[in-house]
């Protein structure tokens, strides 16, 4: 037996003594009485009784140990021109300033605190001198629509809002006061304070006796000290995006979520201590959360904080200039973005402009990663390209490749195996687990491992309607796939694509790999839609690589081709379209449910996290031409 499969072996058979080994690279202030209460099903905890500090943990235990002057975060910004640096000792001095400044304006352990943010330092330090203090922060996406942020106001009532004038993207500033006050307007919560950080790009203008300007804030402020919490006690709010009503705040607590992440660095990535791991996402989002800010700390990494886009920031050979820089040795990024890289520069020419000598490893999740995106990033940058899966709820990876513990053969299109902790099954409707290979409902067993969500803020009955009743002692991930005979794992689409055509279960993202093997695609999605014959029937879109001009009714009859091949002719695939570009959240993930709304006539809303709104009016007019969307 491999050491992967005995460490995943152990961590089925004694969870307890599993996780509780891991505990000990975490410093607790008070140990636990149990690692796991199970009292309570399925309402699980980790650590119960112990005492922590989670910003302790980030930052001040690495200063004690005398790595103060080794770099903490970097801050790259293309889009203003800056890069700055933050050693611990540098980086635990501006949190404890500005912890005392949140504690001034009246912030106490337990209150939350909702940070609204554009992709600054500062945004990480918000974040972890909440958990300084034992505060629960809320990141709301920075330039989410008011309403949006209003619902987040309301469920979290926190006493305290953080903001700045403005974000930048590539081609415009976004002004974030209007948006907050505007959002603040709508809430039936008002905070008693907004802290806001005046950039240079936008002019803000605060209200008095509720409002103060960041610097003002901390200039007078006096450094807190961390406050001991429960390892039980929440650490952050996280709303899932697109909710509606009620929206879901998945929690996070501080114990299971330290023990997790700093065992995730070594574990998962193979990141060392003093090493450089690039998260390129946004602190809005869970990735952000984990692996921006706190999971590189926890374990004494540099972690940078990047303010741009895989592309026009200002080109395509911006992610290559960035880990030239800054020597990252692993990155972790979406398959979006290096799709739309390969897009842009299709034989990697600006990679040639950079040393990555130094760089070791890829880490890819967030949407399905097509193999042939896969392979692309392997020729081109000659290292491992990993495809992991994970979700807001958990937190942090599901399935990966332990590139830490034993590297196994990649498998493109599978997203790895069970990480341990997470005993990963497929089920049928009735909760029975199916055999090898067959396309189910992808489900965790209970109790999920510590750095999951216990619960949702404040509602306990939704957290067990939206996760857990469905398939009792299981959790529910809303994704579909199957298992291979070596225990990898493949999802092939939200359980909302699997489309059935004529009787047969089908998956979209079946169609979409073989669809993104043609050497002019890009990237592409595929929807089902309503069909009065075969109930549905598989529609494409395909975004086609930069310089390439194609006639679209040969093109899509090689498509055709492809998947009848591939696939059979089972699959009805008969229809597809070109498009410019495909709708997405700014997350990078493609909006399928909203286009399949769009085709089928039915009735939608416009998504929270849409990065371009008038995309959508592009499908729609696609989908006129060929008679659908009416």
């Amino acid at each position: 037996m491999g050491a992967y499969h005995e460490m995943y072996r152990r961590s089925m058979d004694d969870p307890e003594g599993f996780w509780g080994e891991a505990a000990a690279a975490v410093d607790f202030t008070e140990p636990w009485t149990r690692v796991l209460d199970d009292s309570d099903p399925p309402f699980y905890r980790w650590f119960p009784g112990a005492r922590l500090n989670t910003c302790f943990n980030a930052l001040d235990r690495h200063v004690e140990a005398g790595n103060g002057d080794r770099t903490a975060l970097v801050y790259d910004s293309p889009v203003t021109g800056t890069v700055r640096t933050f050693t611990y000792a540098e980086l635990t001095d501006e949190v404890a300033r500005f912890a005392g400044a949140l504690r001034a304006q009246g912030v106490e352990q337990g209150d939350r605190v909702v940070v609204y943010m554009p992709m600054v330092p500062e945004a990480a330090i918000a974040m972890l001198a909440c958990a300084r203090i034992g505060a629960v922060h809320s990141v709301v996406f920075g330039g989410f629509a008011p309403k949006e942020l209003a619902t987040r106001i309301d469920d979290a009532r926190p006493r305290v809002i953080v903001s700045a004038s403005c974000g930048i993207e590539p081609n415009r500033i976004v002004e974030y006061k209007p948006l907050l006050d505007a959002a603040i307007e709508m809430a039936s919560h008002t905070p008693e304070h907004c802290i806001v950080l005046a950039r240079p790009q936008a002019e803000a203008t605060l209200v008095e006796g509720r409002d103060v300007w960041w610097d003002d804030a901390v200039a007078g402020a006096e450094p807190a000290a961390c406050v001991d919490v429960a390892a039980t006690d929440p650490l952050y709010i996280l709303y899932t995006s697109g909710t509606t009503g009620v929206p879901k705040g998945v929690v996070r607590d501080h114990g299971g979520h330290a023990v997790a992440l700093t065992w995730s660095m070594r574990h998962i990535y193979g990141v060392q201590p003093g090493e450089v791991f690039w998260a390129a996402s946004d602190v809005g989002w869970v990735v952000g959360h984990s692996y921006i800010v706190y999971a590189p700390l926890l374990h004494g990494c540099t972690t940078v904080l990047y303010e741009g886009k895989p592309v026009g920031t200002p080109d395509a050979g911006a992610f290559w200039r960035v880990i030239a820089d800054h020597g990252v040795d692993v990155l972790f990024t979406a398959p979006t973005a290096f799709r739309a890289i390969r897009q842009r520069d299709p034989e990697a020419a600006l990679l040639k402009d950079y040393d990555l000598g130094g760089f070791r490893t890829l880490f890819l999740a967030g949407e399905r990663l097509d193999p042939e995106t896969l392979h692309w990033a392997e020729e081109h940058l000659g290292v491992p390209v990993i495809d992991h899966w994970w979700q807001t709820e958990t937190g942090w990876p599901i399935t990966a490749d332990l590139m830490g513990v034993e590297p196994l053969p990649v498998k493109p299109g599978s997203a790895g195996v069970p990480v341990p902790g997470y005993a990963v099954k497929v089920v049928d409707p009735a909760n029975e687990e199916l055999g090898t290979d067959e396309i189910g409902t992808v489900v965790i067993d209970l109790p999920l491992p510590p750095g999951t969500l216990p619960t949702l803020w404040e509602n306990d009955a939704g957290f067990t309607a939206s996760y857990l009743d469905e398939y009792p002692g299981r959790y529910l991930t809303g994704d579909a796939g199957f298992i291979d005979e070596d225990g990898y794992l493949w999802i092939m689409s939200r359980i909302d694509d699997i489309i059935n055509v004529a009787g047969h279960r089908l998956s979209t993202g079946a169609m979409e790999e073989v669809v993104a093997e043609h050497p002019d695609v890009a990237e592409s999605a595929v929807v089902g839609v309503a069909d009065r014959l075969k109930g549905q029937v598989p529609v494409g879109f395909v975004v086609l690589k930069a310089g390439v001009e194609r006639d679209e009714e040969e093109l899509v009859a090689e498509l055709v081709a492809m998947v009848r091949e591939r696939i059979g002719p089972v699959a009805a695939f008969k229809t597809a379209m070109v498009v410019d570009r495909l709708p997405k959240t700014r997350s990078g993930k493609v909006l399928r449910g909203t286009m399949r709304k769009i085709a089928d006539g039915e009735d939608w809303k416009m998504p929270a996290t849409i990065d371009d709104p008038a995309i959508l009016d592009e499908i729609g007019s696609a989908l006129t031409d060929h008679g659908l969307g009416t």
